[in-house]
Formats: C-alpha cells, structure tokens, sequence
C-alpha cells in the first residue's frame, strides 16, 4: 500500500521529490561524465512502500527506497535510494519540511551517484 492510499502525511512528499528531480535535472545538466550528456530527471516516486516512511524505518535504516525516471527521454526507471544526513533526520522525526536538505545549486559536494550498468542512483541529503 502507498501512502496516498494510507493517507500518511509525511516530509517525503510530492513537493520533496518535486524539487528533488529538479535538482537532479541541474546536476546531469553540469555533468562532466560523457555517459550522462544529454540525460535529464523526469520524477521521483513519492510513493514507497508505507512502512518505508514511518519515522521508526528512516531513523533506524537512515535511507527511504523509491524509484527515478532518468535519462535521454527521461523515461528510464532506476532504483532510487535517498540517504538521510543528520539535519534530514532530525527534520525527518519532527515532521518537517525536507527541501531545504536538499544541496543547493552552487553545493560542490558530490550527493548524486549514477550507476548506469546497474540502473541505480544514490541521493544523499542534508
């Protein structure tokens, strides 16, 4: 069951991943990796498994797994893995907007790992 159908509200939200795909969009847009010219973010799944998002699960595993849709046309599904930093957690326990864990555009940390064999993308916020 997904949270809509559960009706939770939590922090990992429409508006969260919202903004986290557009992130993403700037980050493979500023890529250097040749493999990755050209590919863009065309969503991030709200909508992990419920127990993914009680407060319990994201303090406990410190990551919530969901699904991207990445690449040329934007339509390829990776696994999409979003690890919590200390601030994200703290936020995350609280109930609080998430957004502002997300780094911003002129962060030079390396928070996106891009697995293309494998179709895997790693997330790390705040």
């Amino acid at each position: 069951m997904t949270n809509a159908q559960q009706n939770i509200e939590t922090p990992f939200n429409k508006e969260f991943c919202t903004r986290l795909e557009y992130r993403i969009c700037h980050e493979l847009e500023k890529s250097t990796n040749p493999e990755l010219k050209g590919f863009w973010c065309d969503g991030v799944s709200w909508f992990p498994t419920e127990n993914q998002l009680t407060k319990k699960h994201v303090n406990d595993k410190r990551k919530i797994e969901t699904k991207a849709w990445i690449g040329k046309t934007g339509q390829m599904e990776f696994k999409a893995t979003v690890y919590f930093g200390k601030k994200a957690l703290s936020k995350y326990a609280k109930g609080m907007e998430l957004t502002e864990c997300i780094p911003d555009l002129e962060s030079q940390s390396e928070w996106i790992e891009i697995d293309l064999e494998n179709k895997n993308i790693e997330i790390k916020i705040g």
